[in-house]
């Protein structure tokens, strides 16, 4: 699949600014370089030594298009390990486009997304699970997504699965070698050590498993719905949180018709704040659709904030029991924050009432902004960061998630072999099942149909 074609891409967003990157890479980068590159010094760029940067000119024939500073990478000591310059430019959009005009021109090819990454992994700079962290770390937008991706392209998880599977690999050549004595009856393969390695090849499978519940939520956002009565402050409190005026808020009940999402991050951690219709019963069609949505949001939710008027409790406690009640009983697993927003209306023998009815309240006042510090740590309160601070991997990509599982079926089934005597050629099967797992979260098993999956989600200048 390595291509000696030389390819080229604008590095930096597309759109006018300050400068602009253009990235040449393949065996005759240099050379085509040079060849558009006109040096204040009078030098060739053939022949100067890698990791240098030189000033100069880009001219096409006798017209001059800019001004530039040109870095020279040769390979194997480059980000893709083949010969590869970077093209400093002012931001101009007319600048970029007749540069990299003038370089089609001169032999070289639009580069496919994603293929100055492909091109680090076939030649060995990266392994696929890395390249996959690249696109992880160009995404990220919080703290803790960016940890992990850096986490993962400095090879974290990599090194994990690959000690792992040398471990394997080992003991299933010794199984293997055992097959081509079968008529003597002879075992290389010390069975105790190989149910020890298998048991702690299983637990470590089993957290990184479990990461995932954790890393996909870090990575994608953590789904907050706010639901409620009409006119008890969701939208308000949508404000107060974003400190901004997302969500029109009014007097009249029924205001918000449909979903409002906006996002924030919180100690490092991005949550996804959706702002629902309120819960009621209704006629207006419009708003009995908003309604049905607010379940289907919370559905899709990790955590639910329940919001109700705690000036009103007098009035309307029991039916907020029975609403309560009723998402906590069709919702169980989801963690469920209560609170009794208007607080600030409230005299201390109310407040002490309302705790004494409902102890988990959290009470705050939207309007004025007081208590919604406290809700933000308890929503930080129910994410995992405990894996993140003390820097383990935690698996976010869900194809690397699909083949752990695949891969763990395939050690308990080794596992249930050895534990019943199984042949050693039907176990080496289910060992060699392992190994492939393995492999096609790192790479070293691959198709170009995986591989253009996967690239294909990647920016064109990487």
């Amino acid at each position: 699949m390595i291509s000696q074609d030389s390819i080229v891409a604008l590095a930096t967003p597309s759109g006018a600014g300050a400068i602009a990157v253009i990235r040449i890479s393949g065996e005759n980068a240099i050379t085509i370089g040079d060849s558009v590159f006109r040096s204040i010094k009078n030098k060739s760029l053939t022949t100067q030594k890698t990791h240098t940067l030189h000033l100069g000119h880009i001219v096409d024939n006798t017209k001059t298009l800019d001004e530039v500073l040109v870095s020279i990478f040769k390979g194997p000591n480059s980000y893709t390990g083949e010969n590869t310059i970077e093209i400093s430019c002012h931001g101009s959009t007319y600048i970029q486009q007749q540069i990299i005009q003038l370089l089609l021109r001169k032999g070289c090819r639009m580069a496919d997304a994603g293929e100055f990454t492909l091109r680090a992994f076939l030649n060995g700079k990266l392994d696929l699970s890395q390249a996959e962290a690249v696109a992880d770390l160009i995404s990220s937008d919080n703290e803790a997504s960016h940890q992990i991706a850096m986490q993962q392209m400095r090879g974290g998880f990599s090194n994990e699965i690959a000690k792992l599977r040398e471990e394997l690999l080992n003991f299933a050549s010794l199984i293997e070698l055992e097959l081509d004595f079968a008529e003597e009856d002879v075992e290389f393969a010390d069975r105790t050590q190989f149910h020890e390695l298998l048991n702690r090849i299983e637990f470590v499978l089993k957290r990184l498993i479990d990461s995932f519940a954790v890393g996909n939520v870090i990575k994608n956002g953590i789904p907050v719905a706010i639901v409620g009565e009409p006119n008890v402050g969701k939208s308000t409190l949508l404000n107060a949180l974003l400190n901004e005026e997302r969500a029109i808020v009014s007097e009249i009940a029924g205001t918000t018709r449909d979903t409002i999402e906006d996002e924030l991050v919180i100690g490092g951690i991005g949550f996804r704040f959706i702002d629902t219709a309120g819960i009621r019963e209704t006629e207006d069609v419009v708003e009995s659709i908003g309604i049905k949505k607010t379940f289907e949001k919370i559905e899709q939710a990790q955590v639910v904030v329940f919001l109700f008027d705690s000036s009103e409790f007098k009035v309307s406690g029991l039916k907020l029991k029975v609403e309560l009640e009723k998402i906590k009983n069709q919702f169980p697993l989801k963690p469920l924050v209560i609170i009794g927003n208007k607080a600030d209306k409230l005299e201390e023998n109310e407040i002490e009432n309302l705790r004494n009815e409902i102890p988990e309240i959290l009470l705050i006042s939207a309007k004025e902004k007081l208590g919604v510090e406290d809700l933000k740590n308890q929503l930080l309160s129910f994410v995992n960061t405990g894996a993140l601070r003390n820097n383990e991997t935690i698996v976010t990509n869900t194809r690397h998630y699909d083949s752990l599982l695949k891969a763990l079926d395939e050690i308990q089934k080794v596992k249930f072999g050895l534990e019943t005597n199984l042949s050693s050629d039907l176990m080496a099967l289910d060992i060699r099942e392992a190994l492939y797992h393995f492999g096609m979260i790192t790479g070293q098993v691959t198709n170009d149909e995986l591989l253009g999956n996967i690239f294909a989600n990647f920016c064109i200048g990487k």
